[in-house]
């Protein structure tokens, strides 16, 4: 760490601790040089995660935006605020421990299609629905015949 005052390049660390929100470490550090102390603090780096529309346009990953279009699907279903907070959250961490930096609206639906599945069938062809732009009845109808054999 470059010394602010005399920008000398070598330090020891005098003190450690973690911020209070927790998302950092404090540093008290000691130029070798001109023994001025000066505070540094670290944070991980985080990467924005993109999600590529069918458009092909890019937009940051909102998950705001998917558990609004879950509850919407679960509206009036016995399906809590915590299973889909949790739904969200398997499917952010999903996402981001594959290491790509860019994901389809395709990837995010399927996974969510797969997860919801378990959760609320009613649910699943509501979001199946919308997300997959059912166009007539007989699409729907393909949709509910494979829920079906699956069981």
């Amino acid at each position: 760490m470059k010394c602010p005052y005399c920008g000398f390049m070598e330090d020891r660390v005098i003190d450690s601790r973690p911020t209070d929100e927790g998302s950092a470490i404090r540093r008290r550090r000691e130029c070798l040089k001109c023994l001025k102390r000066f505070t540094t603090y670290e944070k991980v780096e985080s990467l924005p995660l993109m999600v590529i529309k069918k458009d092909k346009s890019r937009q940051p990953f909102n998950r705001e935006k998917l558990l609004n279009g879950l509850l919407r699907a679960c509206e009036k279903r016995p399906v809590s605020i915590d299973d889909l907070e949790k739904l969200v959250e398997e499917v952010e961490s999903h996402i981001c421990n594959s290491l790509q930096r860019e994901v389809t609206t395709k990837a995010i639906g399927e996974l969510v299609m797969s997860k919801l599945k378990n959760l609320d069938e009613v649910a699943y062809v509501r979001f199946a629905s919308v997300y997959r732009q059912f166009k007539d009845i007989n699409t729907f109808m393909d949709e509910l015949h494979k829920l079906l054999e699956e069981k």
